[in-house]
């Protein structure tokens, strides 16, 4: 394949115009060169010859378009003897030499040959036959030179990743806590001599921003100053928006020429990084986070450096999956999955296209009668919001809890099941909030820590299409003073659970009190003596475990003196 793929381009730097001239004549009819460089070109055409006489003017008409071969006078009006193929050789790579030199300089070809150039020919015994068969020999060698030089390369490149790979592995097996060991692969990277730095960044809990985790070798600052999304804005086109997006490793071979990496394009250069790659941290699905490398070099990253990479955050979202597990067995933790989800709620979601207005669900309580939703309104009027929450159709009734035109508080009863919510519930799970924002609607599913994940991932995505899981958090729920969540759960019947979380969401222990007795006896379809008694069961548990813990853990406290 020629260097511009139309037609062969040979560049002849010789001063002599009596050579140049003969030359030219054995190129008119050597169709057959073309044919033999490119076995695909059916319309093959003589060679294009561009001609030059002196080394400067042909330096830069080969730095204004590709030549396959250069045919080089070793003594030029501005240059002369070797000297003048060793800046040929310098400023214009890769691309081979043809030394030509007279009857008694074939010595000096011979040692042109020791010094870089492909062939050398006699001007005095050149034939169009040999010229043609020349020039294929040095584009031919020229090209195994490269493939040869590209795989002892790659060769390299496969090695150093294997020794990283192993350290790597090593960190997986001797680190504690997930930073320690995202910390361990970011270190490691950073100190490979093919690469600038490193970055492990998660997306941002309830937003659409990946914010940096841990970092080595990156100057101070620079990671303030970028931008990465996963919106549909120009900063989520860079290869780490799309790796999130596509689950699978992304490449910027060069910064500088690649469209969609403009708004970090001054960073880079400032950097001194030109090719990046970031690797997803995965497993089972599940995203932990993205590894960003900088390379200081174009196109650092080959298809098989690029697999790699890929099965070393494959191994690195192992390891912190089972951190995370290992993790949960000796602390009270949940896990939480966010997901982003279109075409739910879409009435109630398209309020909140505009600026400054915001709804969030905080608390949704299942009950044998209903569900019912807490939450809060920003920027959205109570009349309006109530019209729109009864035409979603699922909600039967709408209450403003608080007083408030711009910011109020909402209790919302849906007397149906919504599938969403009840799929979720299925396998464990269930919606512990909902934030509509900016025309978009994010929930926040809480599983017990040794919840199938997969299954609530797929059965979101069953019942809503257009929905997409976005991250994953564990939530600590220790608390050194009062009982963990999962211990007061144990002692609360279901329905003492209901009665309290109902009271606590629909404001009965506010003062001014928002819902009275009745009311919130009413939403859970039972009698007012049935709430209250519910309610101060649930009271009297809650107090004495408080109590106990206290008492158990006083041998700890720190004395008065």
């Amino acid at each position: 394949m020629t260097a511009t793929g139309n037609g062969l381009h040979v560049l002849l730097i010789e001063d002599n115009p009596g050579d140049a001239r003969l030359i030219r004549e054995m190129f008119r009819d050597a169709e057959e060169l073309t044919r033999r460089i490119d076995p695909d070109d059916e319309d093959a055409e003589p060679p294009t010859v561009d001609h030059e006489t002196r080394l400067e003017d042909g330096l830069a008409a080969a730095a204004e378009r590709p030549v396959d071969v250069i045919l080089l006078d070793l003594n030029l009006p501005d240059s002369a003897g070797l000297e003048t193929l060793a800046t040929v050789d310098e400023r214009i790579e890769e691309t081979p030499i043809v030394v030509l030199t007279g009857v008694s300089d074939q010595l000096t070809g011979i040692e042109a040959i020791e010094r870089g150039a492909q062939d050398y020919l006699v001007k005095d015994e050149v034939t169009s036959a040999l010229l043609v068969r020349s020039i294929h020999h040095a584009i031919e060698r020229s090209h195994q030179q490269r493939e040869r030089a590209r795989r002892r390369e790659e060769l390299a490149s496969l090695n150093r990743l294997n020794r990283i790979g192993q350290e790597i592995a090593h960190a997986v097996i001797t680190t504690d806590t997930r930073e320690a060991l995202e910390q361990a692969v970011c270190d490691r990277l950073a100190a490979a001599d093919a690469y600038r730095f490193a970055w492990i960044g998660a997306v941002s809990r309830g937003g659409q921003q990946v914010i940096p985790r841990v970092a080595a070798g990156v100057e101070e600052g620079y990671l303030d100053e970028i931008t990465i999304t996963i919106d549909d804005s120009a900063t989520a086109k860079g290869p780490t928006g799309q790796a999130v997006d596509s689950g699978e490793v992304h490449v910027v071979d060069d910064v500088f020429e690649d469209p969609d990496f403009e708004p970090w394009r001054e960073a880079a250069e400032t950097r001194g990084y030109r090719s990046t790659a970031a690797i997803p941290v995965a497993h089972e699905e599940l995203l932990y986070g993205v590894l960003n490398v900088y390379a200081p070099e174009a196109g650092s990253f080959g298809e098989r450096e690029r697999e790699v990479l890929g099965r070393m955050g494959d191994v690195v979202g192992h390891a912190i999956a089972a951190l995370e597990r290992k993790a949960a067995l000796v602390s009270d933790e949940a896990l939480e999955l966010e997901f982003q989800v279109d075409g739910f709620a879409s009435p109630l979601v398209e309020l909140t296209a505009g600026e400054e207005a915001e709804i969030r669900f905080d608390r949704l309580i299942r009950s044998e009668e209903a569900l019912l939703i807490y939450g809060a309104v920003e920027g959205v009027g109570p009349d309006e919001f109530r019209a729109t929450a009864e035409e979603f159709g699922l909600v039967e009734d709408v209450r403003v809890l608080s007083p408030g035109s711009e910011a109020y508080d909402v209790e919302l009863r849906a007397d149906r099941e919504i599938p969403l919510f009840e799929s979720i519930a299925t396998h464990g799970g269930r919606v512990t909030s909902a934030r509509m924002a900016d025309g978009e609607l994010r929930i926040v599913v809480e599983l017990p820590r040794r919840g199938n994940t997969g299954a609530v991932i797929e059965s979101v995505e069953d019942v809503c299409e257009d929905a997409s899981y976005v991250a994953q958090r564990t939530v600590e729920r220790e608390d050194a003073r009062v009982p963990d969540q999962a211990t007061l759960e144990a002692k609360l019947t279901e329905k003492q659970r209901e009665a309290l979380e109902t009271a606590v969401y629909a404001g009965y222990f506010d003062w001014p009190r928002q819902t009275t007795g009745e009311e919130v006896a009413e939403r859970l379809g039972i009698a007012p003596a049935t709430f209250t008694q519910h309610l101060r069961a649930a009271e009297d548990k809650i107090f004495d475990a408080m109590l106990a813990e206290r008492g158990e853990g006083a041998e700890d406290e720190p004395t008065a003196r």
